[in-house]
């Protein structure tokens, strides 16, 4: 038997109206008090509601209180000891975990015969002990609300019962109005409440029910209520799958149904709340007819399809709700209940377009946060850059990797296919400022990386000719003049980048080659003076501005050139560097993709780059005022592209060896992080220290990638070249680049085929497992079908194609892996793997200087290598950068317990 409550339910029913529902004469008892919910939401229930909770439970816990600012809350280990004390309440809020819920239930219920209401916000209560439960508040006249809810909320009354609805200000979402709430979801009972007042509607009561298996409270007992309730003229019903709950509901007054869930209808597990599993006949499209039918409409509800009448309208987006709710009420005589307030399109407080274009309709605009979040994000603003938690980068990296299926590496998430279509120039700006330049930021990178490729009387050029002059290889060259880059050569430079990025840091500029409005800065900046200007007129500062001015805009240079008016002083060269690369960096910066410190250090990367495509060329062919036969100023408006290949073969490059050129380096970029000249790199900067990143020598981590480059490691793409000048010294080849050259490459491939066959066969008879390799075809990889394609050289082979640029020797390589075939030395057709490309390319461009016997084998085999550390440089300089931001001190060591020792 049940108690006697509203007449004509079937079962107990204790609240007649919602206006009942949450009032100022409840007083709450919290169940686990203490608990990390309960704890955190309990206060803000309180003080909202005038301070109606009286105490709180915890076994053990006897004593201690509940800081609130309405006063402290008293706790005590049972509901026995607390009315004891003389508390009394009528609602008990439950906390507790799921199998301890129905023994508090029935603790609240038993010593207490007062209670009216159990709110139980626990989720996945058993189902067998929801039945409990209700059975025994039904005995006991007692209202059940939940499970797995956040309880109630009345916005006349200015109460909440439970947890946290309306989040941790309810007065901002709960706003006195006509509209009622019923929501199986908590989070967007708020939300709704929220979207209401966009439209002017505030609320009454709001009931979040739960969606465990069991709802208490659930749709028929809301409409109930809400029918005897004079201040709700509407009410919002939101429902997901499962149960019969909200079938049969009528009223009186208008109602917007919500219903979600369409795609849960084929899952045999619940997905989100655990009753949110239908069975046969309630899931969500079944519930949609259910209200389509009530309202007399044949459809959804949306702004394109407006289809309400005057019982009400369904929709299936919660952002329809009040316009729905708007049109219905109108149509019932009835207006909204305050101003509308705000609105509900996208306000971003915070955006980044990552540098992409985007139409304007996408491309959504910031806005100011409202307060205090204005405030909060005013100081973010002030923390410049990057911020990157540092971890441990032995065999990892930030900046690098290889897909294992596709073998194409990546860099900054940018594939090296992708970046071979990029000029060298842009490549070495992409990897330390994550973003690829404009054409207006490329052309003054090739100013200033130009402006220090001659090295005529510099040390760095003595170092590199005394080291070549000892025999050593490339790679050692180049170790020796970098060494020379030390802090100190580019420290004007770098304090020149941070007296810019102290003026700049806290201004509003985003885009650099924009305009800006920089005026007040330049009166502001005198104290850094001796950091941006000289103390004498240079030649080479004014040159290399003109260039930057006439083919470039940058509010940094702008502004160097009217503070050295304002302070009477000239503009330096290190200051146009510093001012150079921070216009390149800036919106990469700005948004957060590199730090302060990388940007500080730009200059002295910038030198390193110009020092190593510099010292490739010899010391004779570095003039007083020219470079390999060019002017010191026509080189300044070259590509950094053509400057590469100048100082590389001694001669200017056709338009499409540029190109070609261009691809080679892109190539060589990286093989991500586990690479040899990867680990040099880092672990260069690892034994540096990079927690203190100051202490990082830049030039050092560009000699750890030296010193483990060799003739095994970059020197080895000489070994296709070689193969290939063997192949074609007796031929009347003249020109690689002439599709008609007149070579019968079938018949060399086929000859080569058959002598190769025999060999091996013969080296494997005498049980010589070391037979030499044909360089350059098959792959571990790509094997295994048919016919085998690397899909990089095929990338490659299409680009040059595309282009109309042949090469010969990349022909003969595709009628070599067919010859073998034919001669029966392999099963089926090999690869030709990238590493061929990169030699066909280079000895394209130098077999005309062999043929003339200008240049020999071992200058070729030079060249190969050289090539290889200019695009292998800019892989490194990214993995500098990042290890420097990111990596730990000694972090690329290996500990001990890893380490064996070989007898």
């Amino acid at each position: 038997m049940h108690k006697e409550g509203v007449a004509g339910f079937p079962y107990y029913l204790g609240v007649n109206s919602l206006s009942e529902l949450a009032t100022k004469d409840d007083k709450v008892v919290v169940f686990n008090i203490l608990g990390k919910e309960s704890s955190g939401v309990t206060p803000v229930s309180h003080e909202y509601s005038g301070g109606n909770i009286v105490f709180g439970t915890g076994p053990g816990k006897s004593g201690k209180s509940l800081s609130t600012k309405a006063g402290k809350i008293p706790v005590y280990n049972s509901i026995q000891e607390g009315m004891a004390a003389g508390h009394e309440f009528n609602t008990a809020v439950v906390y507790l975990p799921p199998s301890g819920v129905k023994d508090g239930v029935a603790e609240a219920v038993r010593c207490n015969p007062k209670l009216k209401k159990v709110i139980v916000l626990t989720e996945k209560v058993s189902v067998k002990d929801s039945r409990v439960m209700r059975a025994i508040c039904q005995t006991n006249g007692v209202d059940l609300f939940g499970g797995n809810c956040l309880g109630v909320a009345d916005s006349w009354n200015h109460v909440r019962l439970g947890g946290a609805l309306g989040g941790n200000h309810p007065e901002e979402s709960l706003i006195k109005g006509s509209v009622a709430l019923f929501s199986n979801s908590g989070n967007f009972t708020t939300t709704i409440a929220v979207y209401l007042s966009t439209a002017g509607w505030g609320t009454t009561t709001s009931i979040s029910s739960g969606k465990d298996v069991y709802i208490h409270y659930g749709p028929q007992e809301f409409i109930h209520a809400f029918n005897n309730d004079d201040r709700s003229q509407a009410s919002i019903v939101y429902c997901e799958p499962g149960g019969y709950y909200e079938h049969g509901l009528k009223s009186d007054k208008p109602i917007i149904a919500c219903v979600v869930g369409r795609w849960k209808a084929k899952l045999t597990k619940s997905c989100g709340h655990a009753g949110s599993l239908s069975g046969s006949g309630d899931d969500a499209e079944a519930k949609e007819k259910w209200f389509m039918d009530y309202f007399g409409v044949k459809d959804i509800y949306t702004p394109e399809n407006p289809v309400f009448s005057k019982k009400g309208a369904l929709v299936t987006n919660i952002a329809h709700i009040p316009e729905a709710l708007t049109a219905v009420m109108k149509l019932n005589g009835k207006k909204p209940d305050f101003e509308p307030r705000g609105n509900l399109s996208l306000k971003c407080w915070f955006g980044n377009n990552n540098g992409a274009v985007l139409p304007k309709e996408l491309d959504v605009q910031q806005v100011e946060a409202i307060d205090p979040y204005n405030g909060q994000i005013d100081a973010l603003k002030q923390q410049v850059g990057a911020q990157v938690s540092r971890e441990t980068l032995k065999d990892a990296s930030g900046a690098s990797k290889m897909d294992p299926k596709t073998q194409v590496s990546q860099i900054h998430n940018v594939s090296i296919l992708d970046a071979s279509n990029k000029t060298f120039e842009d490549n070495l700006v992409f990897a330390l400022t994550h973003s690829y330049p404009s054409a207006s930021g490329t052309s003054m990178a090739n100013a200033v990386l130009n402006a220090y490729v001659n090295l005529h009387g510099q040390p760095a050029l003595a170092a590199a000719t005394a080291s070549r002059e000892a025999g050593n290889s490339p790679n050692t060259v180049q170790a020796g003049a970098v060494s020379i880059i030390g802090k100190k050569k580019a420290q004007k430079a770098m304090d020149a980048a941070e007296a810019l990025l102290d003026i700049f840091k806290l201004t509003d500029l985003n885009d650099p080659e924009g305009t800006f409005d920089y005026k007040s800065l330049v009166k502001g900046a005198s104290g850094h003076k001796d950091a941006l200007l000289g103390v004498a007129a240079d030649p080479k500062a004014a040159k290399v501005l003109d260039v930057c001015k006439s083919k470039s805009k940058s509010v940094f240079i702008d502004f160097l050139v009217d503070f050295a008016k304002e302070q009477k002083g000239h503009v330096s060269m290190d200051s146009i560097v510093a001012a150079v690369w921070a216009t390149l960096a800036w919106p990469s910066l700005r948004s957060k993709k590199i730090s302060k410190t990388t940007l500080v250090r730009l200059p002295w990367y910038s030198l390193i780059y110009s020092t190593m495509v510099g010292v490739a060329a010899p010391e004779g062919k570095h003039g007083a005022d020219s470079f390999c036969g060019v002017k010191n100023d026509d080189l300044l408006t070259n590509s950094f592209t053509r400057t590469a290949f100048l100082s590389l073969m001694g001669r200017d490059a056709s338009e499409g060896e540029l190109f070609e050129f261009q691809v080679l380096l892109g190539l060589i970029i990286t093989n991500g992080p586990g690479t040899i000249s990867a680990q040099g790199s880092k672990g260069a900067v690892s034994a540096d220290g990079p927690e203190q990143p100051d202490r990082v020598q830049v030039n050092k981590g560009f000699i750890g990638f030296l010193t483990h480059t060799g003739f095994a490691h970059g020197g080895n793409g000489y070994e296709a070249a070689a193969f290939l000048i063997d192949q074609f010294k007796d031929t009347a080849l003249k020109d690689p680049a002439d599709a008609k050259h007149g070579v019968d490459l079938e018949k060399l491939a086929v000859d080569y085929a058959k002598w190769y066959g025999a060999y091996k066969q013969e080296q494997k008879g005498l049980g010589h497992l070391e037979y030499a390799k044909i360089p350059c075809v098959n792959h571990p990889v790509f094997k295994g079908k048919d016919v085998n394609v690397d899909p990089r050289e095929e990338y490659v082979s299409k680009l040059f194609k595309d282009k109309g640029l042949y090469n010969v020797f990349l022909d003969f390589y595709h009628h070599l892996v067919e010859g073998l075939f034919k001669a029966k030395v392999t099963k089926n057709v090999y690869c030709v793997n990238v590493d061929a490309v990169i030699a066909v390319i280079l000895l394209k461009m130098l077999w005309s200087d062999y043929k003339k016997g200008s240049i020999k084998e071992e200058d070729i085999e030079w060249a190969s290598f050289m090539a290889f550390l200019f695009g292998r440089m800019i892989g490194c300089a990214a993995e500098i950068d990042d290890h420097t931001n990111r990596g730990k001190n000694m972090d690329t060591r290996t500990p001990a317990s890893k380490v064996t020792y070989v007898g």
